[in-house]
């Protein structure tokens, strides 16, 4: 069956929220319906996003990362949120494997929200109902598209290249390559739902920071205590091209 999917590289995504923007514009004007913020300026903001941005900081200074991490519904292979679902309204496509949600049958209980291990449904206050990432399944299955611009609206939009799509079933695919050539690797697979999104793991680079690399060489709190006849400080190794 085919499977379809997205690979995000986190070594290059840049936490720029491209993909968020324009999930939201496209999503917004399309078959998902008004993706509406409601008080988005006020004390109790609400709005509904199906693709967000987190970033964290890891390691301790002076070796630190930032690591952004976009995550969306994974499109699991045996999504729990189908089964809990009262009225059918959440199913899974057998042509494409997209998990979707019927807003015609949808009745708000949020059952779907807490069976989802990833917090990826996103409850729309104004209309009552669950909604969540299509995969942008109408501009994807559009025939009056050029084939180039049948991808989620967030994989066109990412100014790095972070966001791949394609069927990860079929191992000739660029997502099951890049899965394999990289190591990609499912988010929390022990809950067992088998997401069928990918991320590729960040490569481990060598940060060489010399000691007085950390020192600025105009440091306020110790030019003044500097000899006015003091010599020109030789250049660190910021200094030289590597």
């Amino acid at each position: 069956m085919t499977q379809l999917a997205l690979v995000i590289d986190l070594n290059v995504c840049v936490g720029c929220h491209a993909c968020v923007t324009s999930c939201k514009q496209w999503n917004t004007s399309g078959t998902a319906g008004a993706l509406t913020d409601l008080n988005p300026y006020g004390a109790d903001p609400n709005g509904t996003f199906f693709n967000r941005v987190q970033t964290f900081e890891v390691g301790e200074f002076p070796i630190t990362q930032t690591v952004h991490f976009p995550k969306s519904c994974l499109h699991c292979e045996d999504p729990p949120c189908v089964p809990v679902c009262p009225t059918g309204a959440s199913y899974k496509r057998a042509e494409d494997g997209i998990v979707l949600v019927d807003y015609d049958k949808c009745i708000g209980c949020k059952y779907c929200t807490w069976a989802c291990p990833y917090g990826a449904r996103e409850f729309d206050e104004q209309r009552k109902v669950m909604t969540k990432c299509t995969l942008c399944v109408d501009r994807v299955t559009d025939q009056a598209l050029p084939e180039r611009e049948r991808k989620p609206a967030c994989v066109l939009a990412c100014p790095s290249n972070a966001r791949l799509f394609g069927d990860v079933h079929d191992p000739a695919s660029v997502v099951s390559q890049a899965i394999a050539e990289r190591g990609g690797y499912q988010l929390m697979p022990e809950w067992g739902t088998r997401p069928a999104n990918h991320y590729l793991p960040r490569r481990k680079t060598e940060m060489r920071i010399h000691a007085e690399d950390l020192e600025r060489v105009d440091n306020p709190l110790k030019i003044d205590s500097r000899p006015a006849d003091a010599a020109h400080r030789d250049p660190g190794h910021e200094d030289f091209a590597t």
